[in-house]
């Protein structure tokens, strides 16, 4: 097993399986486990956000790696901190910013890798981590984890504080309209109905569900077939069928970010009055 340096990488770790042919990105699941990293203080600025995207890129020209796959360490794929601040997470202009590179590389990288990216969710998938799964080209779940924008729902989904509500900008409103028909991907965003693993996969959104302990031999065999694709038609195939969802990116990710950040700012003022 071989491992990018966690100086690199920091919050995601890589391992390889199949040879080297499947790289695993592997993310810490929770904005708890980064409290501690950051001594129990609220940091305003994840760098995970940024560093599956550098994760992803840093693989795209290892031509050993066919697939790349990822997925959570431990029992969550990714949540938001059982803390978290809510609309009181936001406000520096420069840690912002790098929150908004960080997000725009990642889902950029996601959409322009050639290699597939599955994700294997282990476990809930809540806010960002939503947006990671749904952004992903395959979608092998958990049947039992929770899937969930808790966006316009924070204190219904128990991440942030009750009645904060914010336009789900960090990926949702680009990548759920695309893999939902309308009316359901509304009920999804607009009031933040969690979905089970086996529920999205009984709609055919995702593309199969299992139980906890099948989880990890559902995913490598799916990997399987893929590596015994050609790989340049593969590569090839995935930029062709991914150019509407970059124009979807293009047209729906700054607007959706930047209408999140005035709603942070609007409610900040109505805490104020």
């Amino acid at each position: 097993m071989a491992t990018i340096p966690e100086s690199v990488l920091g919050d995601v770790e890589i391992t390889y399986s199949h040879d080297g042919a499947v790289a695993q990105i592997g993310m810490h699941p929770s904005g708890d486990v980064q409290y501690k990293r950051h001594g129990d203080v609220v940091p305003k600025y994840f760098p995970k956000h940024k560093e599956v995207g550098e994760a992803i890129l840093s693989l795209r020209e290892v031509d050993q790696v066919r697939v790349i796959v990822l997925t959570g360490l431990g029992d969550m794929f990714f949540i938001p901190p059982s803390r978290s601040p809510g609309i009181g997470a936001h406000g520096d202009p420069r840690e912002d910013w790098l929150l908004t590179i960080g997000l725009q590389r990642t889902f950029s990288a996601i959409i322009e890798v050639e290699k597939p990216i599955v994700a294997k969710v282990n476990g809930d998938a809540v806010g960002y981590g939503s947006s990671l799964v749904f952004a992903c080209d395959f979608v092998i779940a958990n049947e039992d984890a929770k899937i969930a924008d808790h966006h316009l729902g924070m204190g219904e989904t128990g991440y942030g504080r009750d009645n904060a509500g914010v336009v789900p900008g960090d990926g949702g409103s680009v990548f759920v309209p695309l893999c939902m028909p309308p009316t359901m991907a509304k009920e999804y965003l607009l009031l933040a109905r969690p979905f089970t693993g086996r529920e999205l996969a009984d709609r055919g959104i995702f593309n199969a569900a299992v139980p906890k302990d099948e989880l990890d031999a559902a995913v490598d065999d799916f990997a399987a077939r893929l590596i015994k694709r050609p790989p340049y038609a593969l590569g090839w195939g995935k930029r062709a069928l991914n150019r509407r969802i970059q124009e979807n990116f293009n047209l729906t990710f700054d607007v959706a970010w930047a209408y999140e950040m005035l709603n942070i700012w609007m409610n900040r003022e109505d805490e104020k009055s």
